[in-house]
């Protein structure tokens, strides 16, 4: 077949046609997800995949969704080839040996057909609240193994032309706790796909099905060849970084992760060789996960605004030994892998990318989900619930820039749960939200605050889980930025702990725990602050004066870590603000 030129513009159309289907999808998937996991905190993401199960386009929500959704597609077509599908059918999974993260992400493939053929794939990956296991919420901080994580989904057919495969549908709603929640989530899901099927064949019926696949191939060439200058115009060598997790929950602690990282013309090679074996507690990731955090620095550091696409990733090469923390074997626990060793996975590829070039990269962010589930019985109706969240904290100063306060960082891009949300949906109240003050590492730019927020148990019993870091070892600081504040969780017992005030007279827990709670008991989860960048001395006056006024430093501060004292200070900054 002879190649079919097509215009630049049309191109740029169609790029951006693709765009927009998956935002649409996305968009969807949030208005009509059941949990408020979906539809408030918006952790889901969406893509369009070729027949090839190349991707096409995404909606950028997730990037630890985004990079690993291409191993769950590329499983489910495995799985299921394009000759076994019909139009209608939909492929979902969840095991993290085939394709998956970790088991509370479900993602959903529904297959694209034009005259009989599947032309390309609908694809979308939302973290479901509960999906059984020994803890309410499925991110359980104390499970050794995969079986005890929930429920364990290999590729199969959900929906079969267009109908629900009730067996299937029956199979997992009875191995959860919240099975309408689920349903509701999983229908979301099959709609969001609908929307991308729908406009993608509208593409097909305008551009024809051989000028539309020229076109995408050729869209993803050209973010190829973006990505190849980008990495061309870094300086060649090797450059290597290590940090470590705090621990894993089992009494296994300082657990490293190595990456040295190979900059060759314009192809770039990211090893971990050295990294720590696969260990008892639930922070093992899967190559997928690895990967995923891998790419996601890489556009960090060259072009964010490079298409994303599957072209992105040809000049990246990756290599995690298996049986490690970043490429585990079954029957590893990994819930943790995707939340917490993903994020630090990121700080080490970034910090070796800074031994490169500093100017690119930013000092070292919270880098934790901060992983909090409750689950119980509501008292208000009987049923049992499960709410899960993860908490935002502090992003890491840069050059030219202080670090944003209070946000999901890196790997995690969802928002808050709001609080009348929570306290709507669930028996549980909220009775602090705020920045922690001092948190943010001190630099020329300082780094973003760490957050408070506490939640108490109402009118019944409770489990609790809880799964972080950065609780023994401090987002680092770069280029002579000071580390950030780690984060710190209490626990305060009694029906009078909802006037709590005091910082630190409550039981200090650990950074991966469950515990039981009663009526009256109330959970402190302090998040980390950022590291900063850049000489403190460095920092202007005004912006030292601007961050007291805000509350983000106190004057102990502004002395001690940039060497201003109150007479060092101009009067105030209000007049320019």
């Amino acid at each position: 077949m002879s190649k079919i030129d097509i215009d630049p513009v049309t191109l740029e159309i169609i790029r951006n046609a693709c765009t927009a289907i998956s935002e649409e999808m996305n968009a969807n998937l949030i208005r009509t997800g059941y949990s408020p996991n979906i539809k408030e905190r918006r952790d889901c993401s969406c893509a369009l995949f070729d027949a090839s199960a190349e991707m096409i386009s995404q909606a950028e929500n997730m990037p630890v969704h985004l990079g690993s959704m291409p191993f769950s597609v590329a499983s489910a077509i495995e799985r299921f080839p394009p000759d076994t599908l019909t139009p209608g059918d939909a492929v979902l999974l969840n095991d993290p040996f085939r394709g998956g993260a970790h088991l509370p992400d479900l993602t959903l493939v529904t297959p694209i057909f034009v005259a009989d053929e599947v032309v390309a794939y609908a694809a979308n990956r939302a973290h479901h609240a509960d999906v059984g296991g020994a803890r309410a919420g499925s991110v359980a901080a104390d499970s050794t193994e995969i079986y005890q994580e929930g429920i364990r989904i290999p590729p199969v057919k959900l929906f079969e032309g267009g109908q629900v495969n009730e067996t299937a549908m029956e199979m997992i709603l009875a191995n959860v706790r919240t099975p309408d929640e689920r349903r509701g989530d999983l229908r979301a899901q099959q709609a969001a796909n609908e929307t991308g099927r729908r406009r993608f064949e509208e593409l097909v019926d305008k551009y024809g099905r051989e000028q539309l696949e020229a076109a995408l191939a050729e869209i993803k060439d050209y973010s190829e060849r973006r990505m190849r200058a980008e990495l061309a115009s870094l300086p060649d060598g090797a450059f290597y970084f290590e940090d470590v997790l705090d621990d894993d929950g089992r009494g296994n602690e300082d657990l490293l992760i190595a990456a040295e990282v190979v900059v060759d013309g314009d192809v770039v090679t990211v090893d971990f060789d050295g990294t720590a074996a696969q260990t008892e507690g639930p922070i093992n990731a899967v190559f997928a996960v690895t990967a995923s955090a891998t790419y996601y620095v890489v556009r960090c550091v060259t072009d964010p605004d490079i298409p994303p696409n599957h072209g992105c990733y040809r000049p990246i090469d990756i290599h995690a030994p298996e049986g490690t923390i970043v490429n585990a074997t079954p029957p590893a626990a990994v819930v943790g892998g995707n939340l917490e060793t993903s994020q630090r996975v990121t700080d080490v590829v970034l910090g070796a990318f800074a031994e490169a070039d500093p100017d690119r990269v930013l000092a070292g962010c919270q880098s934790t989900m901060n992983n909090v589930t409750f689950g119980g019985t509501d008292p208000r109706d009987g049923t049992p619930y499960a709410f899960y969240e993860t908490q935002g904290g502090g992003f890491g100063g840069r050059d030219g820039k202080d670090g944003m306060d209070g946000v999901h960082v890196h790997m995690s891009n969802t928002m808050n749960t709001p609080v009348e949300v929570l306290e709507t949906a669930y028996p549980l109240r909220v009775t602090r939200y705020e920045f922690r003050e001092d948190s943010g590492g001190a630099g020329q730019f300082r780094g973003g605050l760490g957050l408070r927020r506490d939640i108490g148990v109402h009118d019944h019993r409770a489990t609790f889980s809880f799964l972080a870091e950065r609780h023994r070892h401090a987002p680092y600081g770069l280029v002579g930025g000071l580390h950030g504040t780690m984060g710190e969780a209490y626990l305060y017992h009694g029906t009078d702990v909802f006037d709590q005030t005091d910082e630190t007279d409550g039981e200090k827990l650990p950074p991966k725990t469950v515990r039981e709670l009663t009526s009256g008991d109330l959970v402190s989860i302090r998040t980390p602050g950022a590291g900063g960048y850049g000489d403190p001395t460095a920092r202007s006056p005004e912006a030292v004066q601007r961050d007291i006024e805000l509350g983000k430093i106190s004057l102990e501060t502004a002395t001690a870590e940039y060497g201003l004292s109150a007479s060092d200070l101009p009067t105030s900054t209000s007049d320019e603000q």
